[in-house]
């Protein structure tokens, strides 16, 4: 029955859809359900008491300035800490990273959105890896991008599949930007060769195609070696100790290594892109609260999340272990999925012609649930792929629910 709203909405409101992912998390809520759908953080390595304790000291000592109207870059202090893990975490050494360089965000949903809002015009043409993130997907196709799909394997984006997408299009339609999640990439949990990473920098500087790196992951690395950022690789093509104005927008949150109900993420990237991105961030919610920058700074400027975040590691590490044993207990022999060294993700492709979507319909009546490969795909495919998120159920649970899902999938 059509209402007198189906003739209000904006065109670009009516094309939205809800997130697969966001009406699964909706089941977790039955009794004795066991979901590996969400990207969701283990809630038993939340830092509750250091939260609770960051909060009395910032209300004591800061109250009125917290409970504030605050500056849409975001609290100084807060982006100070942050520009100097960009200028002295081995993963990244950008030398000369300043405030001008950072901008909180609420949550990276919010960067990714603002990045949408001040790039992309109906039409333009956005470069991403397939399978690629849904909540990007979901944050742009409101703009009405026109979205090129570059194929992705064990070792990340095949970036000479890039090369190929770039030249049958430039000059002629340049894409606005490539977008990629390098360090265990949702949905797969992949991450880029430094080989390829390199290449990736040589491609898009030498087209001039801007680089998006969303980098949730990059320190929940709990295996192998860690490899240098986008960021840092581009930064390291131009002056030794300029301050960074390089090709590439790094974002990167507290979600993961902190908590994610503090809604808070951080863009870096040169001050030009940095001034424009607050423009629209200005529109869209003035600033990010005040009362969590703090809390947050105050939780993190003496170093804590450098050692909470091991224990993170440790967790998801033997939780990924746990996932992967009752895999290959339970799972058809037809099955093929990955082994992360980090992140919250891994992936599985069932055999051809099966469909996930079908199969989890059969699993919901069983209490367990994951997210179907295809809703990452833009351009269509992956109906036989599934995502399995490890970081949030305990191990006895994702026991529990593995040997449910493996009975489905055999039936």
């Amino acid at each position: 029955m059509e209402t007198i709203w189906q003739n209000v909405y904006a065109a670009r409101a009516r094309g939205m859809s809800s997130s697969v992912i966001r009406e699964l998390l909706k089941l977790t809520e039955q009794p004795d359900f066991i979901s590996f759908a969400g990207g969701l953080p283990a809630p038993e390595v939340f830092p509750v008491g250091q939260v609770r304790a960051a909060a009395e000291r910032v209300l004591t000592e800061h109250g009125a300035q917290a409970l504030q109207y605050s500056t849409t870059e975001g609290y100084r202090p807060l982006r100070e800490l942050i520009a100097s893990w960009m200028r002295d975490d081995p993963r990244h050494r950008l030398p000369a990273c300043g405030v001008d360089n950072i901008l909180i965000t609420s949550g990276s949903q919010q960067a990714l959105d603002l990045i949408g809002r001040m790039f992309i015009d109906p039409g333009d043409r956005v470069v991403v890896e397939s399978p690629t993130y849904l909540g990007a997907l979901q944050a742009w196709s409101a703009y009405s991008p026109q979205y090129i799909t570059v194929p992705a394997d064990d070792a990340g984006m095949v970036v000479e599949a890039l090369e190929q997408a770039l030249v049958e299009r430039a000059p002629r339609a340049r894409p606005k930007f490539i977008y990629i999640v390098p360090n265990f990439n949702n949905p797969t949990g992949r991450t880029l060769s430094l080989e390829r990473r390199r290449k990736l920098i040589e491609i898009a500087s030498r087209h001039g195609v801007p680089i998006v790196e969303d980098d949730p992951y990059g320190q929940l690395r709990f295996q192998g070696e860690a490899l240098p950022s986008l960021v840092s690789l581009a930064a390291g093509r131009g002056p030794v100790n300029a301050a960074y104005h390089g090709n590439v927008i790094y974002l990167s949150t507290f979600s993961k290594i902190l908590v994610p109900g503090l809604r808070l993420a951080w863009v870096c990237a040169e001050p030009e892109v940095i001034a424009m991105l607050t423009r629209g961030k200005q529109g869209a919610d003035l600033h990010t609260a005040t009362l969590s920058q703090m809390v947050a700074y105050e939780v993190a400027k003496d170093g804590f999340l450098r050692r909470h975040v091991e224990v993170i590691r440790r967790t998801y590490r033997e939780r990924r272990d746990v996932m992967l044993s009752a895999m290959q207990e339970h799972f058809p022999p037809s099955a093929r999925w990955n082994r992360p060294e980090g992140g919250m993700f891994l992936w599985c492709e069932l055999a051809e012609g099966v469909d996930a979507a079908e199969r989890l319909r059969a699993a919901v009546p069983k209490k367990v649930a994951f997210v179907p490969g295809a809703a990452f795909h833009p351009c269509g495919g992956g109906e036989n792929t599934m995502r399995l998120n490890f970081s949030n159920a305990a191990p006895d649970k994702i026991r529990e629910g593995i040997a449910r899902l493996g009975e489905v999938l055999r039936a």
